[in-house]
C-alpha cells in the first residue's frame, strides 16, 4: 500500500501487543463453541503447517460461511494457520463480508500488515470493502501506536472505493482517543479534515471523553465552545454535553460547571440524572458539599427525582460537613420527590446533631425517630447519652437508655456506662445503685473503669454513699 509502511514495533508496542493478545479467546475457554468448528481448531492449533490442508480435507466438514466465521474467532493466536483455513474455505464457498472482515481483524491484530493489505485489495475486487473494514485497521495501527498509520489508511480509503464520511472520521478519533494521551493527536487530525467532511455530535464527543480521561478542562472547554459554534444546541447531543460537564467538575471547577448548566437549561438541554449522579459522586470524594448542593438544587428544580440511595449520599455528604440546615430541608423533601427516609437518613442526621451538641433539637429527633419507627443506632445512642449528660439534659438521656432496654437496642455495654459515668458527674448515686442493680441482671457489663470512677465518687460522699458502692461493688464482683 502506497505510503504505509510495515515497521517493526517498539518495546511500549510490542507490550501492548501481548496484552492484546492475552484478550484474544481460544476454541479451548469456548464451551459454546460447535462440534464442528472445534474439531478444525484443534487442527490448526495442532497440525503442522504442510499438513493442514490435508487434515482439513479428512474431516469431511463443509466449510459454510457461518463456520468460517465461527473459527475465525478463535484463531487469532495462530494467524498462519487462519490464513491457510481461510484459503482452504474459500475454495469451496465465497467468503462473506463479514469473514474477510475478520480476517483483516486477525491479520492486523497480529501485525501482519502486507497480508492484511492484501486481504483489502482481495476484497475490493470482491467488492466487499466497506467502513467496518477500515474501523478495524485504525483500531490494529493504533493499538501499537502507529497513528500515522492509521491516518494515512484514513487517507486512502477512497482509492479502495470506501466514502470518507463522518462516521470513518469518529471511527478513527475514537481508535486514536481510545489510547493514553492521544487525544491532541486526534484533534491534530480532526482540525484538518473538518474542512472536508463537517463534523457531528459524536465527532466532538469523542474528543470531549478524550479531554475528560485526561483530565484536560482547558482543552475540553475550547473544544465544547466549538462544538456549540459548529453544530448549535440539541439534546440528542447530550452524551457530549455529560461528558464536558463531568470533566468541569472533575477538574475542580463547579462554578463553571454550574453556569454552563444554566445556559444548558435556557436551551432545553439540561443533562439527565446520570450526570448528576456522576458529578455528586465526585464532588462526595472532593468533600465539597457547597458546590453538592448547589448541583442538587439545579437537579431538583429542572424535575429530576432523586432516589433514597441519591438522597441518603448527599445528607451523609451535608451531615460530615456538619450543614444540618441542609441536611433537614432534604429530609423534609424526600417524601415529597417520593423518596422515603430509612433508618440509615435518620441515624446520619442523629449522628449530626450530637456531633453539634444540639441538645433540644436531639430530643426532639429522637421522638421523631420512634415515632416513625427508626430508632437510632446502638452506637448512637451511646454517644447521645454522653453529650446529653455533657449538655446538661440528663432526663433525656435517660429516656434514651430506657427506650434501649425496652426495644432491646443491644448491645447494651457502652450506652450503659455513659449514663453511669452521666449520672456519677452529677452525683445522682441513688440513681446509680438503681440502675446498675437493674443493668447487673439483665447481665450488662459495666466495665473496670466505670467502678473505679464510681468508686471514687461515692467515697468521696461518706460512709453511707460507701456502703451502697460496696454493695454494688460485690455483685458486679461475682457477675
Amino acid at each position: 500500500m502506497e505510503g504505509v509502511n510495515n515497521r517493526s514495533p517498539g518495546r511500549k508496542a510490542t507490550l501492548k501487543l501481548e496484552r492484546l493478545e492475552n484478550q484474544f479467546q481460544s476454541h479451548l475457554d469456548a464451551p459454546e463453541i460447535s462440534s464442528s468448528a472445534r474439531a478444525i481448531c484443534e487442527i490448526l492449533t495442532r497440525a503442522s503447517p504442510h499438513g493442514i490442508e490435508s487434515a482439513l480435507n479428512s474431516t469431511g466438514i463443509s466449510p459454510s460461511t457461518e463456520l468460517v466465521c465461527e473459527v475465525l474467532k478463535f484463531c487469532y493466536h495462530y494467524p498462519s494457520s487462519a490464513v491457510k483455513f481461510f484459503r482452504w474455505a474459500g475454495k469451496a464457498h465465497k467468503h462473506s463480508a463479514y469473514a474477510w472482515n475478520l480476517m483483516v481483524d486477525l491479520l492486523g491484530k497480529n501485525q501482519l500488515f502486507d497480508p492484511m493489505w492484501d486481504a483489502v485489495r482481495s476484497m475490493k475486487q470482491e467488492d466487499m470493502l466497506s467502513i467496518p473494514t477500515f474501523v478495524s485497521i485504525f483500531g490494529s495501527y493504533c493499538n501499537l501506536a502507529r497513528f500515522d498509520e492509521a491516518i494515512m489508511s484514513f487517507d486512502v480509503m477512497d482509492r479502495y472505493g470506501v466514502q470518507q464520511d463522518v462516521v470513518a472520521v469518529n471511527s478513527l478519533l475514537s481508535a486514536i482517543c481510545n489510547e493514553e494521551n492521544q487525544t491532541e493527536r486526534a484533534l491534530e487530525f480532526f482540525e484538518r479534515i473538518r474542512t472536508k467532511i463537517l463534523p457531528d455530535g459524536d465527532s466532538f464527543a469523542i474528543l470531549l471523553e478524550g479531554w475528560e480521561k485526561e483530565g484536560n478542562v482547558a482543552q475540553a472547554i475550547h473544544t465544547f465552545g466549538e462544538m456549540v459554534t459548529s453544530i448549535g444546541w440539541s439534546p440528542q447531543n447530550m452524551s457530549a454535553y455529560d461528558t464536558f460537564l463531568t470533566t468541569l467538575v472533575r477538574g475542580e471547577r463547579v462554578d463553571e460547571a454550574i453556569k454552563f448548566l444554566g445556559v444548558m437549561k435556557g436551551n432545553s438541554c439540561l443533562p439527565g440524572l446520570r450526570f448528576f449522579s456522576t458529578a455528586l459522586v465526585i464532588l462526595i470524594k472532593q468533600n465539597n458539599s457547597p458546590h453538592a448542593i448547589a448541583l442538587w438544587d439545579i437537579m431538583v428544580s429542572s424535575g429530576l427525582l432523586p432516589d433514597l440511595t441519591m438522597y441518603n449520599t448527599m445528607i451523609g455528604l451535608l451531615c460530615n460537613n456538619n450543614d444540618i440546615d441542609n441536611a433537614f430541608r432534604l429530609l423534609d423533601e424526600m417524601p415529597l420527590n417520593g423518596a422515603f427516609p430509612d433508618s440509615l437518613t435518620y441515624n446520619m442526621i442523629f449522628q449530626c446533631l450530637i456531633k453539634k451538641k444540639k441538645v433540644h433539637e436531639l430530643g426532639k429527633f429522637f421522638l421523631e425517630m420512634i415515632k416513625n419507627e427508626m430508632p437510632p443506632t446502638h452506637s448512637n445512642c451511646a454517644m447521645a447519652i454522653t453529650m446529653l449528660f455533657e449538655g446538661y439534659d440528663p432526663e433525656a438521656a435517660i429516656e434514651i437508655w430506657n427506650y434501649m432496654i425496652e426495644n432491646d437496642i443491644k448491645p447494651f455495654d457502652v450506652s450503659a456506662n455513659a449514663l453511669l459515668l452521666g449520672l456519677c458527674n452529677l452525683g445522682r448515686f441513688s440513681d446509680i445503685r438503681r440502675f446498675a442493680d437493674d443493668m447487673l441482671d439483665r447481665r450488662v457489663s459495666i466495665y473496670e473503669s466505670t467502678m473505679t470512677h464510681l468508686k471514687d465518687a461515692f467515697y468521696r460522699e461518706g460512709r453511707a454513699a460507701r456502703d451502697k458502692f460496696d454493695s454494688i461493688f460485690r455483685r458486679w464482683k461475682h457477675c
